[in-house]
Parts: structure tokens; C-alpha cells; sequence
């Protein structure tokens, strides 16, 4: 569970999307209120944004420095299929060059 005190050190942001009633955005509700408050709870002052739009497909967007965005769909994806793709987001953060400012060198 390490990996979630890592998402404030190597991503800018991430957003959640989903539909708030689709079948395919399952997972995705599931993860929200499974791990929103875990995550929150492990950085504090990261933001983490949920966006419902219905019919939305469910994605997550991750924001790195200099404003890189990746998204990955997690459609009809479960809890842990999601969690394992934040992870990589995650992972992918950490190859990425970083701001001077995000480094605490400012």
C-alpha cells in the first residue's frame, strides 16, 4: 500500500471520471468510495477530482509536471483492475522529469 503515499511525489493531479449510473462505471464507483478516503488520507493536500457525466465513459487522468496528461479508460474494469492502473500512473510519474518547484527546490 505504499504506492498510495507516492501518488502526491510523482503526479500533479488526478481525475476520476465515470457515469453515475452506467453499468460500465461499476468499478469505477466502486473505487471512489473504497479508496477516495484512503487516498485523501495519505496526501492531504493532493487534489483528487471525481467528475460524473452521464453516459461518460469511466477514465482516469493523471497530471504530471510541466502539464503532461496521461488518461487510461477503466470501463467495465473492477476495484483492483483500477487500482493496478492508478499504480502505473503512478509508476510513470516517476520516470518523468519534474519542475524545480515540485522537487521542494523552490
Amino acid at each position: 500500500m505504499a504506492w498510495r503515499a507516492s501518488l502526491s511525489k510523482n503526479l500533479q493531479e488526478l481525475r476520476i471520471q465515470l457515469c453515475q449510473t452506467g453499468p460500465a462505471s461499476e468499478g469505477a464507483r466502486e473505487f471512489v468510495l473504497g479508496s477516495y478516503q484512503e487516498l485523501k488520507k495519505a496526501n492531504p493536500n493532493f487534489p483528487i477530482l471525481v467528475r460524473e457525466c452521464v453516459g461518460a465513459p469511466a477514465r482516469l487522468v493523471a497530471r504530471y509536471d510541466f502539464g503532461k496528461e496521461e488518461s487510461v479508460t477503466v470501463d467495465g474494469l473492477d476495484k483492483s483492475a483500477i487500482s493496478k492502473k492508478l499504480q502505473d500512473l503512478i509508476a510513470q510519474g516517476e520516470k518523468m522529469p519534474r519542475s524545480a518547484e515540485s522537487e521542494g527546490k523552490l
